[in-house]
């Protein structure tokens, strides 16, 4: 599996300003069905979620039960 390097090039997006790991949320992580999200601790000390492997299948579930609406999904254009 290939590793994402970085935010930009993968298709999962998460806002760390919104993202709310750091207070114990993990939903994104458990409903992605591929297991491809994680959660990390930032550089300032935070814990933020993002997309380790880019193996997105754009089902959605973890923008979709995001409690602060953190994740965003960019399917490509041919997808839509």
């Amino acid at each position: 599996m290939p590793l994402a390097h970085a935010a930009s090039t993968v298709p999962v997006v998460i806002d760390n300003d919104l993202c709310i790991a750091d207070k114990g949320c993990t939903v994104c992580v458990e409903v992605c069905p591929l297991d491809v999200l994680r959660i990390t601790d930032m550089l300032d000390g935070r814990k933020t979620a993002h997309m380790k492997y880019d193996e997105c299948w754009y089902c959605m579930p973890c923008e979709a039960d995001c409690p602060t609406g953190a994740v965003t999904v960019n399917i490509p254009y041919l997808l839509k």
